[in-house]
């Protein structure tokens, strides 16, 4: 009995990894136009590949005027927060293959902050959230620590969850507060102020209590949950929330 054969064309075609993607990108330039357009880029890439990868093809080889930003592409700088397919995610650990790549996958801009450019926003009310929470260590003794401050593994796994933050703005821009009005603080200045008033060398606690206190503050938080759903570094965020509501109630932290 014959052995089959395929043919050359047949035999490339399975060998082939790649398949054929539709990326629809939402487009802003405010030098060009005050609205903002979808546009469509077909791209044959393995499926493995992460949208990363595909947003940098559409910029070196098809549209060198596609603008956002990106750093590491490792998930630890968090520069490529984006929303792709209706839902905050990084760029850069979103594997084309888990998206449903037979249908066109969107890509857009977070919500809740001004879109400079394509998938660029203005991430400064974002950080001055995070500046305003006093987002360091704060000791009452001013004088250079002459050891290290002990702590013990106990007091460390009180905070250590809310350490992880990389201030990608993925909570607070998934958040329907912040979306409404840009003054609430948002999840990822209540993380970090969290990550130090749980901490037992800090010793400035209570101001940070009080500056979450505010109109603008912690209350502000519904507790939907998209905060923690949209977190890619599966911080528990709404938790670390209600945490510091109950510090704010029982001043015990």
């Amino acid at each position: 009995m014959a052995t089959p054969v395929l043919d050359k064309v047949e035999a490339e075609s399975a060998a082939s990894p790649y398949i054929t993607v539709t990326f629809r990108i939402r487009r802003f330039n405010p030098e060009i136009s005050a609205e903002a357009v979808w546009e469509d880029f077909q791209l044959e890439i393995d499926p493995k590949e992460r949208v990363l990868d595909g947003l940098h093809k559409i910029k070196w080889d098809v549209d060198g005027t596609l603008t956002f930003r990106r750093s590491c592409a490792h998930g630890i700088c968090g520069s490529d927060a984006m929303r792709i397919n209706g839902k905050n995610r990084l760029a850069c650990k979103t594997l084309i293959k888990d998206i449903n790549p037979e249908k066109p996958i969107t890509v857009e801009p977070i919500k809740g902050l001004t879109v400079l450019k394509d998938l660029v926003v203005d991430m400064e009310p974002f950080f001055q959230a995070y500046r305003d929470v006093m987002p360091f260590l704060i000791t009452k003794d001013t004088n250079e620590p002459t050891r290290e401050r002990f702590q013990t593994a106990e007091d460390r796994e009180r905070f250590d969850d809310t350490t992880k933050c990389i201030l990608c703005a993925a909570c607070t821009s998934s958040c329907p507060v912040f979306w409404n009005d840009g003054q609430y603080f948002g999840p990822a200045a209540i993380v970090n102020a969290h990550r130090f008033i749980f901490d037992s060398r800090d010793e400035a606690g209570e101001q940070r209590l009080e500056i979450l206190n505010d109109k603008d503050g912690v209350w502000r938080c519904r507790t939907t949950f998209n905060c923690t759903d949209a977190c890619p570094r599966g911080i528990e965020v709404t938790k670390a929330i209600q945490e510091v509501k109950r510090a704010l109630i029982t001043r015990r932290f």
